[in-house]
């Protein structure tokens, strides 16, 4: 195995361990998800509108609320991830729910070799990229899973969030915007539960703004925006303060925390 394979194996661990106690948690909100309330979130809205009838692809789908959101609007959805676990779980809801999403196990990277049908929409969003070592295979692997005229479109923390180290009681600037090196992290825990007693084994890498729209571009996809917010739809860092939007942003927002592409297939 490469040094890669053994970061996906520990991450994928990780992730397996981390499901059940994510379905129980009060961030994915699992009984309100069940009785019709979406798991999506206002930028992804906002940008795809509405997708009934079209064929979406979802990335790194975890246990598939999103996919299955998604399918709730009207696409024929497919999502994947690395956990055997998170799938099998979204199979089960899928079921539960009587929609008609698929869900398949496979690194991210590996998608086109897997899926060979083409999309119109292929979606990822939020806390995603960090797991991938290199996004030239990504960015290759997204154009040769869109149909031409297809729409890709990631929501996603800001690259500069990832430069902090989030275990210390006051976060620290601790990792290069465009640092090459892997990053191990090892906490009891989870974003969606702290108090769980799980132990959170993870290796991540940083890609910088520049990396992303490269990745995307080189593999031949147009570029339609790039736009970057001060709000978060998500409360996963230190002392972020809501917004009567219902959304979260840090005390003096002196750097954005998400940003939001859309890219075509020509």
């Amino acid at each position: 195995m490469t040094n890669n394979d053994n970061y996906f194996e520990t991450n994928k661990a990780t992730w397996n361990a981390k499901v059940k106690v994510h379905a129980k948690s009060d961030m994915y909100s699992l009984e309100s998800f069940m009785n019709g309330k979406s798991s999506l979130m206002p930028y992804e809205l906002a940008t795809l509108g509405d997708v009934s009838g079209k064929s979406l692809l979802h990335l790194q789908c975890h246990f598939g609320q999103d996919t299955l959101s998604w399918s709730r609007l009207g696409a024929k959805c497919t999502g994947v991830d690395l956990s055997d676990e998170g799938i099998v779980f979204a199979k089960q809801l899928n079921k539960e729910l009587n929609l008609d999403a698929k869900f398949i196990c496979c690194n991210v990277l590996d998608t086109s070799s897997v899926i060979k049908e083409t999309f119109d929409i292929v979606f990822t969003s939020y806390g995603v990229i960090g797991w991938l070592p290199d996004l030239e295979p990504w960015g290759q692997m997204i154009a040769e899973c869109l149909k031409p005229g297809g729409v890709f479109f990631m929501a996603e923390f800001h690259p500069i969030v990832w430069m902090f180290d989030y275990l210390e009681n006051v976060p620290k600037l601790k990792y290069g915007y465009m640092q090459k090196d892997v990053i191990y992290e090892a906490y009891e825990g989870t974003y969606a539960d702290e108090s769980s007693k799980i132990m959170s084994k993870e290796y991540t890498w940083n890609h910088g703004l520049g990396e992303i729209i490269s990745a995307l571009s080189e593999a031949g996809l147009r570029i339609e925006f790039l736009r970057e917010h001060n709000e978060s739809p998500y409360n996963v860092l230190p002392n972020l303060i809501r917004t009567q939007s219902g959304m979260y942003i840090t005390k003096d927002k002196l750097y954005p925390l998400i940003f939001e592409i859309k890219a075509t297939k020509p």
